[in-house]
């Protein structure tokens, strides 16, 4: 791990289509809630718990993030769902827009995040 990066949790912490793990991460205006989450496959992603429709946090219990299937994270205030790799909203009130993508490592058993990583204002190019 750099020097220039924090743990946010353990690999093991992460369960693929599971609860997240719940952190902050800072900003010029201040701290953001902010989720890292293991998709179907095992890619671990990181996003601002911040869904684009009205700006709620996405999950209704601390951690709870994707739907049933395990396929899409889903906003609990409004049923918007949103592919996991890229935070793309593919149904719901927000369709079209996404989740503010942040960067994030795995390696050595554990997820980082680089210090004070601007989160992205729009999709990952390359999911």
């Amino acid at each position: 791990m750099a020097r220039d990066e924090r743990v946010i949790c353990a690999s093991a912490d992460l369960a693929e289509a599971g609860p997240g793990v719940r952190f902050e991460v800072g900003t010029p205006g201040g701290p953001l809630a902010a989720f890292a989450v293991r998709v179907l496959g095992g890619m671990v992603c990181a996003y601002v718990n911040r869904c684009p429709h009205m700006g709620t946090e996405l999950d209704w219990q601390p951690g709870d993030f994707f739907e049933e299937s395990g396929l899409y994270l889903v906003c609990a205030t409004h049923g918007a769902l949103f592919d996991p790799v890229t935070g793309y909203c593919v149904a719901g009130p927000c369709r079209g827009a996404t989740l503010a993508r942040l960067a994030i490592r795995e390696d050595n058993g554990r997820v980082s995040l680089p210090n004070e990583a601007p989160p992205a204002t729009g999709p990952d190019p390359t999911p």
